[in-house]
């Protein structure tokens, strides 16, 4: 593994870890497409391939961790459950509606229990967790704090740093799932976390052609764990889908930056907008409120042109949706539309909006 100073730029690190080293080498890892290898124990699904270690390597440096790819961002999701089998589970009643239908089914198994929280509200979050670890039979060990920030699809932001250290004062792990923040918007193990997990479909691989997931961590322990998770379920990633997921992470912190930035003046000129009940930034995403409800935030998404209307997020195209249609979403206001913003120019990205807009009046 690459070693790097502690000032070095995460741009600096996208771009070089990673990378081979020797004399004659190429400067990406290519892809390998094997399954096992010549004369040893080495089996692609057990021991992973020189594409994983590269992709690990880079998103592991610019998390401060051990990396260890899988997947899809729900089968590391899975892979954490696995690896630290909680008793209960302290989760954000807003998050993403893929991991509460895990924890879901794992409760009405009755393989655990969860607790739903406003993770915005750190006092809430705090009486939860000290609730829980009365609750649990073996303790706090048997509580994990899982944290979405910023939430899926509402932004809602948490106190990271404070929650972490109110968790592991208390000997309870905390999960956060940075998916939105990605590495150059937060640092969660620095803060303490006892794991962060990544949805590399979205902004890290961020061409909108891959699925493949992510987890961090600093503790020896929990990484083996998670890489046995991995060999038991077969959850391997694809190789193509490493390649293309490291391709897309060497241009990562150019992307959210300039994500970031045309999402904060959208965010000013929408707050003003007469067709627009509230509006939420985080980094490269948007949230805002359509007023006229499910019918009009249906209207907006079906008229532009340059934003894509699509589920996913986190690529180079700007995309939203309305995410109350979902089953999962069904608890947030029916005219919320949720927005990945891309690259696009922003002028190109605000007359789509406004003639998007507009279509409410023209019926």
């Amino acid at each position: 593994m690459a070693e790097f100073e502690s000032n070095v730029s995460p741009r600096t690190i996208a771009v070089t870890a990673g990378r081979p080293l020797g004399e004659g080498d190429p400067l990406n890892e290519p892809i390998v497409l094997a399954s096992n290898f010549r004369a040893g124990p080495e089996y692609a699904r057990t021991h992973g391939t020189r594409t994983w270690a590269a992709l690990e390597e880079a998103i592991g440096l610019l998390e401060g961790g051990r990396g260890l790819t899988s997947s899809s961002g729900m089968a590391v999701a899975s892979a954490i459950v696995f690896a630290l089998r909680p008793e209960i589970v302290v989760l954000p009643s807003v998050s993403y509606l893929g991991v509460r239908a895990l924890l879901g089914d794992l409760s009405a198994r009755q393989d655990l229990q969860t607790r739903e929280v406003a993770i915005q509200n750190t006092l809430e979050v705090v009486a939860a967790l000290d609730r829980a670890s009365h609750e649990a039979k073996s303790g706090s060990d048997g509580v994990v704090l899982w944290v979405e920030t910023p939430t899926n699809p509402t932004l809602d932001i948490a106190d990271l740093a404070r929650l972490c250290r109110e968790a592991t004062s208390r000997g309870i792990r905390v999960v956060v799932d940075s998916t939105f923040a990605t590495p150059i918007g937060a640092q969660p193990l620095r803060d303490g976390a006892t794991v962060v997990m990544h949805s590399g479909t979205k902004f890290i691989g961020g061409h909108s052609d891959l699925l493949i997931g992510a987890a961090v961590t600093t503790d020896d322990a929990v990484y083996e764990a998670l890489a046995r998770a991995r060999v038991v379920q077969g959850a391997t990633p694809g190789a193509l889908e490493a390649f293309l997921a490291l391709r897309g992470l060497r241009t990562l912190p150019l992307r959210y930056e300039a994500s970031a930035r045309s999402a904060e003046q959208l965010a000013a000129l929408l707050t003003s907008h007469p067709h627009i009940e509230s509006v939420r930034q985080a980094g490269p995403m948007l949230s805002f409120v359509v007023r006229g409800g499910a019918e009009a935030a249906d209207r907006v998404c079906a008229s532009t042109t340059v934003i894509v209307p699509a589920t996913s997020l986190g690529g180079v195209e700007s995309t939203m949706e309305r995410r109350q249609k979902y089953p999962g979403d069904a608890h947030v206001a029916p005219g919320l539309i949720r927005m990945s913003v891309g690259i696009e120019a922003i002028d190109d990205l605000w007359n789509d909006l406004q003639c998007a807009l507009a279509s409410i009046g023209s019926r």
